[in-house]
């Protein structure tokens, strides 16, 4: 296997769909419109995190193009709630990819409390030996679920999924405090909006 050559299309799927969704939350500006985009994030898996996962789920070889649906993977962080699924109708507006899958874990958050709007997308990308369909991820949670996943993330990776009992319910817990938290924000989401669109007019 050339990895090189086999991620070269994941990473151009990256880099155009980051344009493309960065080229989105432009226009809300440009309108004088609340972006319901905070920023955008991707990257694609590393070859080592690709064969780990492979092998996990028990996914031969030659199926990890189908099999790994985050080797190409981005994240759009949101300010509220109610932003993720407006970013969720506007992917699916879209006639340059196909929604494959959706996964609500905000609806229903998993076990550990990770909370976050997943849709499996697949992208066509031009290569030199003709189009190719690459199938990617695309995550969409707010500014608070945000940092409660790129900690727990840590975590599993320092304890090699296999994180303490205490430590799972310290993070269960501030996984609940984290929604509570955007609970509470939404409440006050024009005013938050309003107050913002003073300070840039500034």
């Amino acid at each position: 296997m050339n990895w090189e050559v086999f991620l070269a299309p994941y990473a151009q799927v990256v880099e155009e769909l980051k344009i493309k969704l960065k080229g989105m939350r432009k226009q809300f500006g440009y309108a004088s419109r609340h972006s319901p985009i905070e920023f955008i994030t991707g990257r694609v898996k590393p070859i080592r995190s690709i064969i780990e996962k492979a092998e996990r789920k028990d996914i031969p070889f030659e199926n990890i193009e189908r099999g790994v649906q985050d080797i190409a993977g981005l994240r759009i962080v949101c300010q509220f709630v109610d932003d993720i699924y407006a970013v969720v109708e506007m992917v699916r507006s879209r006639n340059d990819l196909t929604i494959v899958e959706e996964r609500d874990y905000i609806k229903k958050n998993k076990e550990s409390g990770y909370r976050s709007y997943h849709l499996i997308v697949e992208y066509p990308v031009e290569t030199i030996d003709g189009q190719k369909k690459i199938i990617a991820e695309i995550q969409i949670r707010t500014l608070a679920m945000n940092f409660w996943a790129t900690n727990e993330h840590s975590l599993n990776y320092k304890y090699k999924g296999e994180i303490p009992t205490d430590v799972k319910h310290r993070l269960k817990r501030a996984a609940e405090a984290a929604f509570k938290l955007d609970e509470e924000m939404s409440k006050i989401k024009h005013e938050v909006q309003e107050a913002q669109r003073l300070f840039f007019d500034i």
